[in-house]
């Protein structure tokens, strides 16, 4: 006979009351926003923007007695357009028994547009309260028509004292003889890395291995022996891949090596695509370092080509001493904002001719057009430089884009510009141009 199914841990751990909640105090402290709504016993539409196990799904429950609602829960992993207007039509049935529905939905994102479309004309009306829960940035994900009619509370990753106390609180409900040494305390709440629900998990996973090992006392190497530990939070796809690979970029322009290995090392280990990386290393020298030394760019390159050469975990080296170098390098985006400039400007400026001096004379009939005439060929001129000469377009002042900063080589160029302009100045004051 089949014994029955044991409840996890985790759901016998849900908090049933706002007081239980533990984490997210700047949405549920005192004079806080849901707090506040929760007191005045009145809901609002709302999407709940958070990592995993930060409780999102435990508020959303407990709304629904607070706010006197029916609650109805669909998955947007495993629901379509019908499971909504199934939603809809028991929350008429509701409505018509004087009962309010809250309408909670998780992984709101995965809905396409048709989807969400369809939650729009019962969300304006007050059909249902819409509660959706997402782990992405609802801007990107979330349709704006349907974000206009919902207020987003962003939850944060739960701090090691809150996890500290979702496990003293966990410890109630394991068995009366089982000891966790305070290392093995630490280690938990290291592996659960801000995520409740993984903190309870892995304690629960351990109190199996305990009891089949005829294990009482639990220390860190019981832990680390016991269980796998997971990747740091990160989504190849998500939030977290695009904002440490923006803090990745912004700790090499700000020239902390220590900060650019760090999240170089945190992409790695989360399981981004090391070519990838190498990609956007050689991008940063380009951007961020330009011209100031120009080594940058052919130092990021060939980290790229060694870890081709190389592969994980070899080639990752290569990445790494790309990116301290990167850190550590002069910085200009002279020639970036030069380029962007520039490219604004021909984007919704006109097509000008090409002045007659600078157009390649290649037959009888150009030259009888005036092509080429006039041009002075600037390795015969004194310092290799054909002073006075006009490149630009007629009638185009010369713009200036390019202002070389006073870092690294770039030093050097801006004299160097200074230097031609002097010259040019002194050509036209002797020819009286």
């Amino acid at each position: 006979m089949l014994s029955p199914p044991t409840i996890p841990l985790a759901e016998r751990l849900r908090p049933t009351s706002l007081d239980d909640v533990i984490g997210q105090a700047h949405l549920l402290g005192p004079g806080k926003p849901l707090r506040l709504a929760f007191q005045a016993r009145r809901g609002h539409s709302m999407i709940l923007w958070g990592p995993p196990g930060v409780g999102k799904t435990t508020l959303a429950r407990l709304m629904a007695p607070a706010f006197d609602c029916q609650f109805i829960a669909l998955s947007a992993v495993f629901s379509g357009v019908k499971d909504i207007r199934g939603a809809v039509e028991q929350a008429q049935t509701f409505r018509e028994s004087g009962t309010h529905t809250l309408l909670f939905i998780d992984e709101i994102h995965r809905f396409n547009k048709s989807q969400q479309d369809a939650l729009l004309p019962y969300t304006e009306s007050g059909l249902f309260t819409l509660v959706g829960a997402t782990t992405e940035n609802p801007a990107f994900e979330v349709n704006t028509a349907l974000l206009s009619r919902t207020q987003v509370y962003v939850l944060h990753p739960l701090t090691e004292v809150e996890l500290e106390q979702l496990l003293n609180r966990a410890r109630t409900f394991l068995k009366p003889d089982l000891i966790i040494e305070e290392t093995a305390q630490q280690c938990l709440v290291q592996y659960a890395d801000g995520d409740g629900r993984r903190l309870i998990t892995l304690l629960e996973q351990c109190q199996t291995a305990a009891i089949t090992q005829s294990i009482h006392t639990l220390n860190a190497d019981f832990i680390s022996n016991t269980l796998i530990r997971n990747g740091q939070r990160f989504d190849k796809n998500g939030d977290a891949f695009y904002d440490q690979i923006s803090a990745l970029h912004k700790s090499v322009r700000g020239s902390n090596p220590d900060a650019a290995l760090y999240w170089l090392c945190r992409m790695l280990a989360g399981g981004a695509d090391p070519r990838y990386l190498a990609r956007r290393l050689i991008r940063m020298a380009w951007e961020d370092i330009g011209l100031a030394d120009p080594r940058a760019m052919q130092i990021a390159t060939d980290a790229a080509l060694a870890y081709d050469r190389l592969g994980s975990p070899e080639g990752e080296l290569s990445l790494a001493q790309a990116t301290l170098y990167l850190a550590v390098a002069a910085k200009s985006d002279a020639g970036y904002r030069a380029f962007k400039q520039a490219m604004a400007f021909v984007q919704q400026d006109q097509s000008r001719a090409v002045p007659l001096h600078l157009r390649n004379a290649p037959t009888t009939l150009a030259k009888k057009q005036n092509h080429g005439r006039e041009y002075r060929h600037a390795h015969d001129e004194p310092h290799g430089y054909a002073a006075g000469v006009n490149y630009l377009p007629e009638n185009l002042s010369p713009p200036h884009w390019y202002q070389p900063v006073d870092r690294g080589l770039e030093i050097q160029i801006r004299e160097k510009l200074r230097q031609l302009e002097n010259w040019d100045r002194e050509f036209r004051s002797d020819h009286k141009i």
